[in-house]
């Protein structure tokens, strides 16, 4: 276990691994896949009411002062993501079939992560406090950006965002995240001291998630249209994708010569995306059997967008280490 966390792999990317397994091999089927369904609605719901009370609007005026971190963390984000997804998808489209465009579209439009690019950040001695606030706009903006972009990417042919789709983000994701927000007063406070509990409510409803998508799949039978082949270049494909977005937000930073904090968290924020808000998302977008093959992309990206990072942070680390030794 020491030697995974050491790769970035914790015993949580464990568990929702067995989760992944436990959907494909044991489904929820029939009375226990409807309830399934209502629970995890109201779960994403919660999360999304917790995200709300969690994120303080005066920090993220804050780290709003350093307008060019920012400015290039979401143009990184919502800009350059996209347009580096429909290149990968006009190259290769024809190998991965139409869900694996979908999900790679999807990919390329969702927010940055919050907790890991802010302690990949920390660890490699960038700027925290701007990762803190360039993660939480990304994330802020996410829940109207995201569906918006999905809607313009994808109104031709599968995958069409219908007025259905607008109510349950509306209701299921907007409105919880306002209302937390209106609620920050009065129990931000509570939710900030007792992050074990918001802990396991953030963490278990992306497991009911995982767990409903997956299985869902497998009753529908999609699952057997996934051959080994198509998965080994839907890997390569993301493992692509994963290369050029971080090769280009260094470059950026290197090129416009932002200082060296800043750099940091400049491609720990603009490099990732986040499974805790895309998956809930997803689930409010497109058809319950269709999600788990939707997201499948973005768990490959996640994964290997944890590894890659907790390699690369815990270099810098010891180069700067080094450095004050020397």
């Amino acid at each position: 276990m020491r030697f995974l966390s050491r790769i970035g792999i914790d015993l949580y990317m464990l568990v929702l691994l067995a989760t992944i397994a436990a959907g494909l091999m044991l489904p929820a089927r029939d009375l226990a896949a409807e309830v399934l369904k209502d629970v995890t609605f109201w779960a994403v719901a919660l999360l999304f009411f917790i995200y709300g009370a969690k994120l303080d609007p005066s920090a993220v005026r804050a780290g709003l002062l350093n307008w060019r971190l920012q400015g290039l963390s979401l143009t990184a984000t919502y800009v350059m993501f996209p347009l580096l997804g429909l290149l990968l998808v006009a190259v290769f489209g024809p190998l991965l079939g139409a869900t694996a465009v979908l999900g790679l579209l999807f990919l390329a439009v969702l927010p940055s992560t919050v907790n890991s690019s802010i302690a990949f950040t920390s660890i490699a001695g960038g700027n925290v406090p701007g990762a803190i606030c360039a993660a939480s706009v990304s994330n802020l903006l996410g829940v109207v950006l995201t569906p918006a972009l999905v809607a313009l990417m994808l109104v031709q042919g599968q995958g069409g965002v219908g007025l259905d789709a607008v109510v349950r983000i509306g209701t299921q994701i907007l409105l919880p995240f306002i209302l937390g927000q209106l609620a920050l007063p009065f129990i931000g406070g509570f939710i900030k001291r007792h992050k074990v509990v918001t802990m396991v409510v953030d963490r278990g409803s992306i497991l009911l998630i995982v767990y409903s998508a997956f299985s869902a799949g497998t009753v529908s039978g999609l699952w057997s249209t996934v051959s080994g082949v198509d998965l080994a270049v839907l890997f390569g494909v993301v493992w692509v994708f994963l290369a050029l977005v971080m090769a280009l937000v260094a470059a950026a930073g290197r090129g416009l010569k932002l200082p060296s904090a800043d750099r940091t968290a400049l491609f720990y924020c603009g490099s990732t995306k986040s499974l805790a808000s895309g998956l809930p998302i997803a689930t409010a977008l497109f058809a319950a059997d269709q999600v788990g093959a939707i997201v499948l992309p973005l768990m490959i990206y996640h994964m290997s967008q944890l590894l890659a990072c907790a390699v690369l942070s815990q270099r810098e680390a010891q180069k700067n280490a080094d450095l004050g030794a020397a």
